[in-house]
């Protein structure tokens, strides 16, 4: 099965690109080149999934909490 993805893609001040999927918590890597961080945000979304399937018969939705906090 194909799935897709929606990557952001930035550059941090030492010019590395950095990408992380919005969907994936915690899917993120980065790269000195575009071309390195496409193949490593590929490699990264497989290991999320991997580790989500996993994790999916141990994780029950409870609920969607809002917080408030004083800045």
């Amino acid at each position: 099965m194909k799935r897709e993805f929606n990557v952001i893609l930035e550059r941090d001040a030492d010019s590395y690109f950095v990408a992380s999927v919005p969907n994936l918590p915690c899917c993120h890597t980065q790269a000195q080149t575009l071309d390195k961080l496409m193949e490593r945000i590929k490699e990264a979304i497989e290991l999320c999934l991997e580790f989500e399937e996993e994790q999916q018969d141990s994780l029950y939705f409870v609920g969607i909490q809002r917080i408030a906090v004083e800045i």
